[in-house]
């Protein structure tokens, strides 16, 4: 986990003001908070994550799986309280096999950072297991294809809240078509689920427009009042 100072300076560095929460606890530099595992490996999965890792690993039941280099199953904390949900594998993700890696993995990786948070204490995953050529955004029979794989993962990490991050993961989670400018700021209910969802901006969005890392921060915020409310 990251020192408290370490926190700040991921804070300084999306270009969100310090501030400070009364009650919030701080984790001093190699502690893990109760509830918090490292990610264990595959082979100490349990049974239904490595059955449903190997159905992923073999589907065919769109296109995509002709120009795949391999799947992109998820990665992190599977009793983690976040959930992470973007849209699809990009090139890197392709040909590395994990979520969120490259210049808008290290931009997620700050933004988890600034809220104490990183890799190890969440769940990453997408709408799409495979990535779609030229990076286009996914077409609806492959996110209907895909749907249960996500379903399945929701259902077995049960976490508190799941930050759907771009206008994809927000359209396929919510059933909704509306902008992500409309839909952040609120909480929402996913579709079937039934878990918490708050809305933001994709961080490859935030490479391009940083003007946004303030609604994102403030969207993160909302989260953990989520999650606050929850434990209270």
């Amino acid at each position: 986990m990251l020192s408290e100072r370490e926190r700040l300076q991921y804070l300084a560095a999306i270009g969100i003001e310090v501030w400070s929460q009364r009650n919030m606890p701080v984790f001093d530099e190699g502690e893990i908070p109760d509830g918090q595992t490292l990610v264990p490996s595959d082979r100490d999965a349990p049974a239904d994550w490595q059955a449903l890792r190997a159905k992923v690993q073999s589907c065919r039941n769109c296109e995509l799986h002709e120009t795949r280099s391999q799947t992109v199953f998820g990665a992190g904390n599977r009793n983690a309280d976040w959930m992470i949900v973007g849209e699809a594998p990009g090139a890197d993700e392709d040909r590395q096999g994990e979520p969120f890696v490259g210049a808008a993995g290290k931009m997620l990786d700050e933004i988890l950072a600034a809220a104490g948070l990183d890799r190890n204490s969440v769940y990453i995953a997408n709408i799409l297991k495979c990535h779609p050529p030229g990076n286009r955004n996914p077409h609806q029979t492959e996110a209907d294809s895909c749907r249960e794989y996500l379903n399945q993962q929701i259902a077995m990490v049960q976490p508190k809240v799941i930050l759907a991050v771009g206008a994809v993961a927000a359209h396929q989670l919510l059933q909704s078509d509306q902008p992500v400018g409309k839909l952040r700021g609120q909480t929402h209910t996913s579709q079937p689920a039934g878990v918490n969802v708050i809305v933001t901006y994709h961080p490859a969005y935030l490479l391009r427009s940083p003007v946004h890392k303030r609604d994102v921060w403030q969207d993160v915020c909302l989260a953990r009042s989520v999650i606050g409310g929850l434990q209270d």
